[in-house]
Order: C-alpha cells, then sequence, then structure tokens
C-alpha cells in the first residue's frame, strides 16, 4: 500500500517522507542559522528525491540537538528568522513542512514545539509539547491541546512530540479530533527502539489513523539518536520502516480516504467508536458513561495514584536541574484562544 515508498502515487494518496535528520550540535547563534540552512537544503533533496512527496517531515531537536539547553539567544519564535527561513523553504519547493523549534517563553521555561506549514508558506499546524520527556527535559509543558488541521489531498493532520506517543491518550485525542495522520517526532536513543514500534502500532491501531514517526539519526558526540522512521497502517500493520542511517529520508504513501472508510465501516474493532458506545449489542448505542476513575479524578484535579507517596523522581534534580519554584499556571489568555482554534 505504500507505493513502493512513494513511487507510485494513488490519486488518492499522500507521499510522507521522514527525514532521519543527523542529531546536531548547536551552542551559539551561528550554530543555529548553519542549521537552518542545513534544515532548507534538506527540503529541497526531499523535493529531488520524490517529485510525488507531499509533506516532509522533520524529527524532534532538528534544530537544537539534544543539550537541552535553554539559552534565549538560541531560542525561536513564530516570527523569527528561522521559521521565515522555513516558510520559504516549503514555497520554493511546492512542499508541505513539519518542523521542530526550541520556543522563548518569556518568564518561564522554553516550549518544544512543532510547526506545519504548506506549499504556499502558511502555518497550518502549531503544537506545543504537552508531555516533556521528564526527568531529562526542562521544557514548559504545552498549555494549547492537541490541533488538527486540514493537510494535503484529503489528510486531517496532528503532531505529537516523542514522548507524547507514549500515552494512548494523545493519540486517541488526535483522532476524536478527527485527524486520519498522526506525526511523530523524536529524538529519541536506542534503549527506546522497541517501546518506539509498539506505540506506533498501537496509536494507529487503536484509532484507525495512520502514524507517521521519525527521530533524529547518528551521534552528536555525547547521544546516539536511532532514525527508525516509521509509517503504519490503520489496522497497527507497519508499512515502512527506517534504520539509523543519517540524513536519509524514508518515504511512503498513506490513503486518508481508506482510513475514513475504516472508521464509517468497520464492527469488529472500531474501537475509537466502541469507546463511547460500550455494548452496543446489549443497550441501544451502548453505554455512553465515563466509568474510568482516573479520568474523573483527572479533570476533577484529583489524580493520585495508589503507589503516589512512593515515587522517588518528582522533579529534575538527578539530571542537574534545580527543583522548580512554582506551581503550574493556568492557561494565558492566548493558549485558551489557540486551544478553541485547534
Amino acid at each position: 500500500m505504500s507505493g513502493l515508498g512513494g513511487l507510485n502515487k494513488a490519486p488518492d494518496g499522500i507521499v510522507i517522507g521522514l527525514v532521519q535528520l543527523q542529531n546536531p550540535s548547536v551552542v551559539t547563534k551561528e550554530d543555529l542559522a548553519k542549521q537552518t540552512d542545513r534544515i532548507c537544503g534538506l527540503v529541497g533533496k526531499a523535493r529531488r528525491n520524490l517529485p510525488t512527496m507531499d509533506l516532509v517531515v522533520f524529527p524532534e531537536y532538528a534544530l537544537h540537538g539534544l543539550s537541552m539547553d535553554t539559552n534565549p539567544a538560541i531560542m525561536c519564535t513564530l516570527d523569527g528568522p528561522e521559521v521565515a527561513r522555513f516558510k520559504q523553504a516549503c514555497v520554493d519547493n511546492r512542499i508541505w513542512g513539519c518542523f521542530s523549534i526550541m520556543e522563548l517563553n518569556p518568564g518561564r521555561n522554553p516550549f518544544n514545539s512543532g510547526i506545519i506549514i504548506d506549499d504556499h508558506g502558511s502555518i497550518r499546524l502549531y503544537y506545543r509539547k504537552m508531555h516533556p520527556w521528564v526527568p531529562v527535559e526542562p521544557w514548559e509543558p504545552g498549555d494549547i491541546g492537541i490541533p488538527v488541521c486540514d493537510g494535503p489531498n484529503g489528510s486531517k493532520l496532528a503532531l505529537i512530540i516523542c514522548h507524547d506517543g507514549m500515552f494512548p491518550e494523545m493519540a486517541r485525542e488526535s483522532a476524536y479530533k478527527g485527524a486520519n495522520v498522526m506525526l511523530r517526532t523524536a529524538g529519541y536513543t536506542a534503549p527506546i527502539r522497541q517501546a518506539w514500534h509498539v506505540t506506533n502500532q498501537a496509536n494507529a491501531f487503536s484509532n484507525l489513523m495512520y502514524t507517521a514517526s521519525v527521530c533524529l539519526a547518528g551521534s552528536d558526540g555525547s547521544f546516539n539518536s536511532m532514525g527508525e522512521g516509521m509509517i503504519v497502517n490503520y489496522d497497527g500493520m507497519p508499512l515502512v520502516t527506517g534504520n539509523g542511517i543519517p540524513d536519509e529520508i524514508i518515504t511512503g504513501e498513506v490513503r486518508p480516504r481508506l482510513c475514513d472508510e475504516a472508521r464509517v465501516c468497520w464492527g469488529v474493532e472500531n474501537n475509537i467508536y466502541q469507546l463511547g458506545h460500550r455494548g452496543y449489542v446489549a443497550v441501544k448505542g451502548g453505554a455512553q458513561d465515563c466509568p474510568y476513575t482516573f479520568m474523573q479524578d483527572l479533570v476533577a484535579g484529583q489524580y493520585r495514584l495508589p503507589w503516589e507517596e512512593a515515587v522517588k523522581v518528582t522533579d529534575g534534580t538527578s539530571c542537574g536541574f534545580p527543583p522548580p519554584a512554582r506551581t503550574y499556571a493556568p492557561s494565558t489568555p492566548e493558549a485558551v484562544a489557540l486551544r478553541k482554534t485547534g
């Protein structure tokens, strides 16, 4: 179904390129500018590599590397020069692009953000990582929910970032809001390989949704990322699986129409529907209650594990970060507006 990696494109298909980008080392503004140039060059490579490609996806940390540096001098903004260059690269190459930035957040920790830019240079989706990979990552928890946007050729795209994909609720929310293709960008290293495969497949199957996921690849001199670009069919079967080769672009085709059809026509294992319609054979429309204690407690602000007091790692001190001095603040008016429009 991947059309030989997208070489033979179906009329209703979209061809996705997953860039297993070489893990960069970025310390200065000059480094940031050079890495921006490099990413834009790879957008051009993606277009030359496959004229049928609709969307090129870069991994988390593609611009900043894995240093966890929060230096404001190398943080980005949506109206900054790096994003402007990404927009122009999409226009110049007539292609959609998904990019990663560490976003300036004055007075607080930066956001780990992702954007999807269309082939006319417009930002179509903007997302702040909901679940930083604690205790390793210092990023502010995302506060604008999980947006979904219309993508090329009938697709509806969602974007989650790395550790987000370990929470099945993230994929379920993406599908619940209409996404039929969920992108997952990451900087994961080799110890996560098995969990990466399992979750990418489970997220697809449980929600009748394509997943397209990619990590950084290679070493920056300290960390080795694993590449492992993969596209999974909506029935949970891998269509394309990558490797650890830096800068290789893993390509494949997905057909959102078939995903949409399965969501309407499947009976057995239509789990995204059946979650809210339990036992519809026995009772008309199925049970539409919320029987899950953890959901009820989370909404009420009372989420608490039976072993809560025994959890040993509850801040970033084990990874060299000072303990935080502030509690999570309610969303700003800007974040509330973004969440409503997402």
